[in-house]
């Protein structure tokens, strides 16, 4: 409805036809707001778009969707005015390989500048698997800028069957624990966040997960929630009742805490911290881009499409 009364009014003719008699320099001002009002509407119409088919979440259970799509609303209703629209082109937040077995989306939206968001990552890749079957990946994560030292929030649900399913579930340390103790009791003891994958363990099916990625297992927090899922016995029933019971409530309680304690909550940080932070967050980024999605993204996607997508995430991911 925006879209619709920004192009019928800021943008109608009629409004150019009705400064005919202006000044020539408000003549100019009106036609620089009505650009302007156009590129905004633009922008904001690829966003809904994008997040529209975003938060689709197509192949995936219910329960899972609606996880999911409560996480997304939760970080964007609290960050509403601290998030530019995402302005990534439409091929890039909706793209598919050539032969279409693999699909995926990707919505980013960046923060303000003056606020400690540096952006949102929200996505999901569905893949069909040449032994049958299908893998889907469903991500979530937000990161800070070196304005604020605290963690990052990292959510991974990764199914490759409707009975098996990985768990990552992270505020993942953006300084070195052992050098910065305060951190470890600020952000993980005080904040009780063990309890939590303590409880998830407990469940009969849930066993610890380890990435094969040496690299990806060291970003992590000691407090990390790395699980596999497997409810071979108790089918999909149990294991949608394993999601809908166990998965979203610890998934929304762990973005409550990132949300209070960290990306909302007041940091001193100097100028020799702020150069820490950039070098190491870069790192990690870099290592992500080229460890993960770089090896990943071509055999889903062909050269083409993974390039496309990559390059589109390397201008957030560089610090």
């Amino acid at each position: 409805m925006e879209v619709m009364i920004c192009r019928r009014f800021l943008c109608s003719p009629l409004s150019l036809l009705s400064s005919s008699s202006s000044s020539s320099s408000s003549s100019s001002s009106r036609l620089q707001l009505c650009a302007a009002s156009s590129v905004s509407c633009s922008l904001m119409e690829t966003h809904n778009q994008g997040r529209t088919k975003f938060l689709e979440f197509p192949f995936v259970s219910a329960n899972h969707k609606n996880l999911v799509v409560d996480l997304v609303s939760t970080l964007e209703n609290r960050f509403h005015s601290h998030l530019l629209p995402c302005s990534l082109p439409p091929d890039v937040q909706c793209y598919q390989s050539q032969s279409g077995t693999a699909q995926a989306t990707l919505h980013i939206r960046a923060g303000h500048s003056n606020t400690p968001i540096d952006f949102v990552l929200g996505s999901w890749v569905h893949s069909e698997l040449p032994t049958g079957g299908s893998l889907d990946i469903t991500s979530l994560s937000a990161y800070l800028n070196s304005s604020n030292d605290a963690p990052n929030f990292v959510f991974d649900l990764i199914r490759s069957g409707p009975t098996m399913l990985v768990l990552v579930l992270d505020l993942t340390p953006r300084k070195d624990l052992v050098l910065w103790p305060d951190d470890l009791k600020t952000f993980y003891e005080d904040t009780q966040l063990d309890t939590h994958r303590q409880a998830l363990e407990k469940l009969p099916e849930v066993q610890p997960y380890y990435s094969p990625s040496l690299s990806i297992r060291s970003f992590a927090s000691p407090t990390a929630i790395m699980v596999r899922i497997q409810t071979e016995n108790g089918g999909v029933e149990r294991m949608e009742d394993i999601i809908r019971n166990h998965l979203d409530p610890i998934s929304k309680q762990v973005l409550g805490i990132w949300l209070d304690h960290c990306a909302c909550a007041k940091r001193e940080v100097g100028e020799a911290d702020r150069a820490y932070l950039k070098k190491r967050d870069g790192i990690i980024r870099n290592n992500i881009i080229e460890f993960d999605l770089g090896s990943s993204f071509p055999r889903l996607f062909g050269p083409e499409v993974a390039n496309r997508v990559l390059k589109a995430i390397k201008e957030y991911f560089t610090v």
